[in-house]
């Protein structure tokens, strides 16, 4: 992978995880802990893979 596709996909993955969080914080007050399980695991899943490719 080059230094610029790296860059790109690290960029990609950091706006995901932004979103991520908006959507967990939006999550965490409402009643439907589900949906706040599976967009915490998401979260997980993103941002492990940024500690990936940094």
């Amino acid at each position: 992978m080059t230094a610029l596709q790296k860059n790109q996909q690290t960029d990609l993955l950091s706006r995901l995880y932004d979103m991520k969080q908006k959507q967990l914080l939006q999550a965490s007050q409402q009643a439907d802990s589900l949906r706040y399980r599976v967009l915490s695991a998401e979260a997980d899943a993103i941002s492990e893979a940024l500690k990936a490719i940094r």
